[in-house]
């Protein structure tokens, strides 16, 4: 594939997971490229699983890799609540990953975002302890991605925990880690419900050059009942435009760079 085709499916893709789903005009437009060439990129990307062709366009496959939970209302819950804000917030962090860097996604909704952005990517490591960003990523062959093992500390959950995942994390430099939190403030830095969860993201933020914090603007303020980390630690906030300008300058000046989309 030539650099400039890889572009324009990347450029294709981007626009797929922000929308869902798009027509070939729409695609010329936004590309300036021809509606044959649109075509052939969207067969490429069909034949790696990451689009399903439509009449006039594409959309976006989504994984269906959660039926024990289709019944589940507090999953379905959490999965559907601010579903538009998280998927931008997946693409605009996964734009923050280079090519050839080990990266790690902590368990949770929106980083599942993050890790759902980076399947039509190459040459990135992916570190997690959610089985189901595991799962998401298994059959892309341009990406490397490793389970930290562990136990699943409760029930309905994908998040892997205690002396395993930390051992594994322990052998592994992350050049940048993606925390999903339950809360992040001033005060508190950032916090999650379950503090099995809480210490393996801990461990992560421990081995990474990078710490960057993924969440909608409903959870910023607040707090949850486990620490993961104090707000000095955190170098970035990945956030949609929910956002108050009062609170974007309270994180810029306490030195997070805040991105919101």
């Amino acid at each position: 594939m030539s650099t400039k085709t890889e572009a324009r499916s990347d450029q294709i893709m981007k626009v797929l997971l922000r929308k869902g789903t798009v027509s070939v005009e729409d695609l010329v437009e936004q590309t300036r490229c021809s509606a044959p060439s649109i075509r052939r990129d969207l067969t490429r990307l069909e034949q790696r699983g990451l689009i399903l062709r439509t009449h006039g366009g594409a959309a976006l496959v989504e994984p269906l890799l959660y039926e024990p939970f289709r019944h589940d209302t507090s999953f379905q819950a959490r999965e559907t609540r601010h579903a538009d804000e998280k998927r931008r917030i997946g693409v605009a962090a996964a734009e923050l990953i280079q090519q050839h860097e080990t990266i790690g996604i902590s368990a949770g909704t929106t980083t599942t975002q993050v890790g759902r952005s980076l399947r039509h990517r190459a040459g990135v490591h992916v570190v997690t302890n959610a089985i189901n960003i595991g799962m998401e990523l298994c059959n892309q062959p341009s990406i490397k991605t490793t389970l930290t093992g562990g136990t699943l500390a409760w029930a309905w959950a994908f998040a892997l925990a205690g002396p395993q995942a930390l051992r594994t994390l322990e052998d592994i430099c992350l050049d940048k880690v993606f925390l999903s939190v339950t809360g992040f403030s001033l005060e508190r830095g950032a916090t999650t419900l379950e503090i099995e969860e809480a210490i393996v993201s801990r461990k992560m933020l421990e081995q990474s050059k990078q710490v960057i914090v993924v969440a909608d603007s409903s959870k910023i303020g607040k707090s949850g009942p486990s620490i993961i980390c104090p707000l000095d630690h955190v170098h970035v906030l990945v956030t949609d435009t929910g956002l108050s300008a009062v609170k974007r300058k309270q994180f810029e000046r306490r030195g997070v760079q805040v991105i919101c989309c």
